[in-house]
């Protein structure tokens, strides 16, 4: 086993170790067994588990066009003056024409000979704008309400909206999830992000529309968390990763649909109520989704718990007769008990569970906080000295700038979703963590400093790829690109970044649902959603810097790479204290949770040291050893003075 317990016996509640809490008074016998008892009592994975499984993997699709739309709804636009002039003081300054080329910078074209401070001006002085919205929507929300030059900040508050509600979202439907069960929060969740988002396609005002999306992300965040949760604990060990990448990879297939469901929508308000109605086909999850039965039994509400286990062997047709380890009567013995449920807040008293909790928040924060340095400057390099000849190509320019940016992003996820399924199976969750969290600590070092060495860089291009160069290409081609070292440097300085940029978007994602799916797997049923849910708020923190940076004009963007490098070192440290969770059962309550230790990261070598020196052939009897004539004499005595008193 990868993961010892520690035996109830061990326990003493009434001299509690220092930092530990006592055992639950829930019941001991088979029913807190789920996974061992429980399970193959009603089929193991079954039909009917895997039906609903199916059920949780379609709303999937629709978390990705929610989750990505932003990209779409607040993207910049390009645009150009119509005024034939525009008038600055005392001069006259010739029409520009604006397109972005990254998120945060954009290439001029412009007609004349017009100084930069003077089109920087201009841009705020043309209020005649004709917008060239190259994403396959019409209008958006930008150029709807014209939210450029001095109105820019209003698109970052509007990002920051719905990360935000995804955040407070994620904390608060949490700990209702425990509380009120899984069900419940799904269906309301459900009810109003139908209300609110369809509501934000009706929006009037950018505050309008920021204050509803907020609210929608609060509501979306409890759809993924509820949904997040039921596939855990409906699965048995050996499918748990594989249920969760599926749905990962449907979200991405969602993300990847989402361009060309734009184009067919034309509009904004269309494309965010096209992406919305289709939550209405989850109000039947009302009928058929059941409660989680994993959590009925840690919670022991034990009367509802039966009727579930009832219909789902009549589901699974599963004859009730084979009850070998007397679940049901077990249950009927236990009715009488009231239902005890579990704040996340009683992680606080525990000894192990709350530092295995705030390492994987400090994972998930730094993996999806360092993604974002990775992509800007992978986006940098790449855009880097673009220009633009004629204004014809305006359009096309910011057709191949949107697209390419945004498959990229979605290709690198893919990929890196792809890579995890191997590693995992083969590291177990605690090595693939560690090796990704390596892989992206050395790409953000290697790109904040190794770069910088353009002598280095340079010195590796001679002696590895010049020769390539020079007996593939044409030698004469090589020597010519000698003489220009302040081009090549700068050459091989953009491509290195721009590789490293790749390998460190492709880890840190990887770090980041790793670390949200071993987060579920390590927290006790009795408080699954309130420590997901910390974990999934991290990640919205580490994402909200994005559009924090952008709204500081990328400023400190250097501080903000160096600090998030040194998070990751700070992780792969912080790894090591982890347990693994490969092949185990879920823990059901906060004593199960304690009861997971940390093992040596490899595993240990056969034929390793023998607990006993000498075989159980080659041991002796040794009994009588401490029989000498002294002592015999001693015993024969005291033998004599036990007979003449009882005489």
């Amino acid at each position: 086993m990868a993961v010892e317990r520690l035996n109830s016996e061990e326990v003493h509640p009434e001299f509690p170790e220092n930092g530990s809490v006592a055992p639950e008074n829930t019941s001991s016998g088979v029913l807190r067994e789920y996974d061992e008892s429980v399970a193959p009592y009603l089929g193991g994975f079954g039909k009917y588990q895997k039906q609903l499984i199916l059920l949780t993997w379609i709303p999937a699709l629709f978390i990705g066009y929610s989750q990505n739309s932003d990209s779409l709804l607040l993207a910049q636009p390009g645009y150009t003056c119509k005024s034939a002039t525009v008038t600055l003081g005392n001069t006259t300054i010739n029409p520009v024409s604006y397109v972005n080329t990254t998120n945060d910078s954009r290439t001029a074209y412009i007609h004349g000979n017009d100084s930069s401070n003077d089109i920087n001006k201009a841009d705020c002085l043309c209020f005649d704008r004709k917008y060239n919205l190259s994403i396959g929507l019409v209008q958006n929300v930008v150029t709807k309400w014209n939210l450029v030059c001095d109105s820019t900040w209003k698109v970052h508050i509007a990002k920051f909206s719905l990360l935000v509600g995804l955040i407070f979202g994620y904390l608060v439907m949490g700990v209702l999830a425990d509380w009120f069960g899984r069900q419940p929060v799904l269906i309301v969740s459900v009810f109003f992000i139908l209300i609110f988002g369809l509501t934000v396609a009706l929006s009037v005002n950018v505050t309008m529309f920021s204050t509803l999306r907020f609210f929608e992300g609060f509501c979306l965040a409890g759809i993924i968390l509820t949904l997040y949760i039921m596939r855990i604990e409906m699965c048995d060990p050996g499918n748990r990763f594989m249920v969760t990448m599926v749905a990962s990879f449907i979200a991405l297939l969602g993300q990847l649909l989402l361009p060309g469901l734009a184009a067919l929508c034309r509009d904004w308000q269309i494309l965010q109520a096209v992406i919305i109605c289709p939550f209405i086909l989850m109000i039947s999850f009302i009928c058929i989704f059941p409660e989680s039965l994993r959590w009925l039994l840690a919670t022991q509400q034990y009367e509802k718990a039966k009727s579930l286990i009832l219909q789902i062997n009549k589901k699974n047709r599963v004859d009730s007769k084979t009850d070998v380890k007397g679940i049901m009567p077990e249950l009927d013995r236990e009715l009488t008990k009231k239902p005890k449920k579990t704040c996340i807040v009683k992680v606080v008293g525990t000894r192990n569970l709350w530092k295995n909790i705030l390492v994987l928040c400090v994972n998930s924060l730094t993996g999806f906080g360092i993604h974002h340095c990775f992509a800007r400057s992978m986006m940098k390099n790449k855009w880097e000295n673009t220009t633009v000849s004629h204004n014809s190509d305006i359009h096309n320019m910011m057709l191949s700038n949107f697209y390419a940016d945004y498959y990229t992003m979605a290709g690198i996820a893919v990929a890196s979703c792809l890579a995890m399924c191997p590693a995992v199976g083969f590291m177990g969750r605690r090595g693939g963590l560690l090796m990704f969290m390596i892989l992206t600590a050395l790409a953000s070092l290697l790109q904040l400093g190794f770069l910088n060495l353009n002598e280095t860089a340079l010195l590796i291009y001679y002696f590895f790829l010049f020769p390539i160069v020079i007996v593939t290409v044409d030698p004469v081609i090589g020597k010519y690109n000698l003489h220009h070292d302040t081009d090549l440097k700068e050459t091989i300085n953009r491509k290195f970044s721009i590789a490293f940029s790749i390998i460190g978007m492709f880890s840190s994602h990887a770090v980041g649902s790793l670390s949200i799916f071993f987060c579920a797997e390590i927290t006790p049923t009795v408080i699954r959603g309130g420590g997901l849910g910390l974990v999934l708020a991290s990640a919205g923190f580490g994402m909200l810097t994005a559009p924090i940076m952008e709204l500081h004009n990328q400023k400190g963007y250097f501080l903000h790479h160096v600090i998030f490098a040194c998070c990751t070192l700070i992780c792969i440290i912080c790894i090591l204290l982890l347990p693994e969770s490969r092949h185990q059962n879920l823990p059901e309550t906060i004593s199960d949770g304690e009861g997971y230790m940390r093992q040596p990261l490899l595993p240990p070598k056969k034929g390793g040291e023998q607990p006993l020196l000498l075989t159980n052939s080659e041991l002796k009897d040794y009994s009588g050893i401490h029989e000498t004539p002294v002592h015999r004499a001693a015993s024969s005595e005291s033998n004599m003075a036990n007979v003449v008193k009882s005489s």
